[in-house]
């Protein structure tokens, strides 16, 4: 919770540096090498023999120095000798001090002086806390205090939160209260897995007679480790509920979780052991705007934490709420229409006009194979709706219509076979056992493989990656989070060609880029996708233009729709092998300011899904 980073006195000795800039000259015996003995043993860490160089208690004056570290968790210490005057026997010395903090930042820095007494000829330095810094009194200690922001929450497309009130307990300790802070501590990190130093580093700079958080759980899912902190002795915790777990859409929103040494160097300083931080999805990569940075004040006070005075303050930045696109009404259609599918089964859902993504959801299912399910914390943590690899079979159709609708001979109403049973198509294997159509646009509505395998000579090897391109697949994206454009290579040979024709061979393509394709269609224009609002636009590829082919996509993908989707749906299907011996099927379609893509891995029909879908969302 601050930016202090803890170091070893041994690191402060590799620090050395005492300078002397003097006034005056001295007749030996002078105060000079009673300074400099003074300063470079504590620059160094040998509080001991500091403390030699002072007329002050040994002891009480080496504990002195030697909890500054500890109390600052600072990173180093530079001194530097200025100028020195004698008056007989007496003497004064100032001297510059720079503590490095450890935040990367500008150190620490601030003047002080000791007054120095020659006794039997012998200049002994008189010790005062002060010596530490000139507002530290007697008695007084250093401490670091943190103030945090209140993390700001993630919106939807409406400007209301994603977030939902859970149960949470926040687990701690009272510094000043602690028996044996190693003991404490070290149980506490092995539970949490927390870095021990850095926390017991955390614990001792931290006001003495203040709550100091440390971790806080969420519930349900956190109750093994609840029940072993309650065990640990020193360990304190405040119970209630707070705006923290996702609403909806868990893998876009994330999670948050306690700053473990692994979170720590993913998301760097100024964030420490005891913070809650973003752990995945937006969470974790906008972790800097949601939770701002931390006021960190460097204070002298009293052991009671009476008398407290800022000595240094480092101040931090405000925290900022972070809106979507995401529309609440689609995303709990999405989640709805999949949640009771036991197939790992994913839905996208966009605006055509704009390209901004409504939805994206993945059931229990598809999150435990693709990483998303609830407790994985990777910040990368893979939603299939976005970042799929799947081969889109004759969805694909919509691409391969555009490429051959470029060449004047191909019409819509020409006539065009359809084979059932498996064909052997210049090396290519090709199945299809549906209805047969007699037209090209009867065999795009019946989604008949044959006719199209058949049709890969009338288009040059190019044309399918550039129709491709011209609807966004493989475009480059700036979404935040992972995601898949899609990828369609030129085919090497005739058996590709004829694979590629029916969306199948080394094509893949995510349930995003195909609800954007489907976008295309609907809106006469492909826009890159959208997440963030306040992202800046995506500028369109260049060749990415509208087409004189897209009326004519709409009016086939309007008589393709069937079954479960309403009359005023538009759309395509497709089963297509996929994996070992496994298939998905796809529904790609448009409605009512919505363009959406549907992907079911098993023996689910995605088209029996998409009127369930829409009439949720519409």
């Amino acid at each position: 919770m601050g930016i202090r980073r803890l170091r070893s006195t041994a690191a402060l000795a590799a620090t050395l540096l005492v300078t002397t800039t003097t006034a005056g000259c001295f007749a030996e015996p002078s105060p000079l090498p009673a300074i400099r003995n003074f300063l470079v043993a504590w620059q160094s860490g040998n509080y001991g023999n500091a403390a030699k160089q002072t007329n002050g208690d040994r002891a009480a004056v080496a504990a002195a120095l030697g909890a500054v570290p500890s109390q600052l968790d600072l990173a180093s210490l530079h001194l530097a000798l200025g100028r020195v005057r004698q008056n007989g026997e007496d003497a004064t010395a100032q001297f510059a001090v720079s503590v490095d903090l450890g935040d990367g930042g500008s150190p620490w820095s601030y003047g002080s002086s000791m007054r120095l007494h020659r006794t039997n000829g012998k200049w002994k330095v008189a010790w005062s806390p002060s010596i530490i810094h000139p507002d530290l009194g007697q008695g007084q200690r250093l401490a670091i205090v943190t103030a945090t922001p209140l993390r700001q929450a993630i919106l939807d497309d409406r400007g209301r939160t994603l977030l939902k009130k859970t149960r949470v307990e926040i687990f701690g300790v009272t510094p000043g209260r602690l028996a044996n802070v190693d003991q404490t501590i070290g149980r506490l990190a092995k539970i949490t897995q927390l870095d021990k130093d850095r926390v017991i580093a955390h614990v001792r700079s931290a006001p003495p007679q203040q709550f100091l958080p440390l971790v806080t759980l969420q519930f349900p899912g956190q109750e093994a480790d609840a029940a072993q902190l309650r065990q640990v002795a020193g360990v304190e915790r405040l119970s209630g509920n707070k705006s923290v777990a996702p609403a909806v859409a868990e893998e876009i929103v994330g999670r948050l979780g306690p700053a473990t040494a692994e979170r720590l160097q993913q998301v760097g300083a100024p964030y420490q052991p005891g913070d809650t931080i973003g752990v995945s999805g937006l969470q974790v990569l906008q972790q800097r705007k949601l939770a701002g940075t931390p006021t960190v004040r460097v204070v002298a006070q009293d052991p009671s934490g009476a008398n407290t005075k800022t000595l240094f303050e480092v101040r931090g930045t405000e925290s900022q709420s972070v809106s979507t696109t995401i529309d609440r009404k689609t995303q709990n259609a999405a989640e709805n229409t999949l949640k009771s599918l036991r197939y790992p089964a994913s839905l996208a859902a966009i605006d055509p006009a704009t390209g901004n993504i409504l939805a994206a959801a993945n059931n229990a299912a598809a999150q435990r194979k693709y990483g998303g399910a609830q407790g994985d914390d990777s910040p990368q943590e893979n939603s299939a709706a976005l970042n799929g690899h799947y081969p889109p079979g004759m969805t694909f159709s919509i691409v391969t219509t555009r490429a051959l609708l470029q060449y004047p001979n191909q019409k819509i109403t020409s006539p065009l076979r359809c084979l059932r049973g498996t064909q052997n198509i210049d090396g290519q294997t090709v199945s299809y056992s549906g209805s047969a159509g007699k037209t090209f646009q009867a065999n795009f509505a019946v989604g008949c493989t044959t006719a199209f395998a058949s049709l890969y000579r009338a288009i040059a090897p190019q044309d399918l990656p550039t129709s491709a391109a011209r609807f966004g697949i493989g475009a480059p994206w700036s979404l935040p989070l992972p995601s898949f454009a899609g990828s369609v290579p030129t085919p090497a040979n005739d058996a590709e060609r004829v694979a590629e024709m029916i969306g199948q061979g080394k094509i893949e393509v995510s349930p995003l880029s195909m609800a954007l394709v489907a976008g295309a269609v609907s809106s006469g224009t492909w826009r890159p996708p959208q997440l963030l609002k306040d992202a800046p636009s995506p500028v369109p590829p260049k060749n990415t233009d509208s087409s004189d082919a897209i009326p004519t996509l709409q009016g086939l993908m309007q008589r393709a729709v069937r079954g479960g989707a309403s009359k005023a749906t538009a759309g395509v299907t497709a089963t297509v092998p996929y994996g070992n011996g496994q298939s998905v099927s796809w529904f790609v379609g448009y409605r009512q300011g919505v363009a959406f893509a549907i992907a079911v891995e098993g023996k689910v029909k995605a088209d029996s899904l998409a009127g369930t879908f829409l009439r949720a969302a519409t």
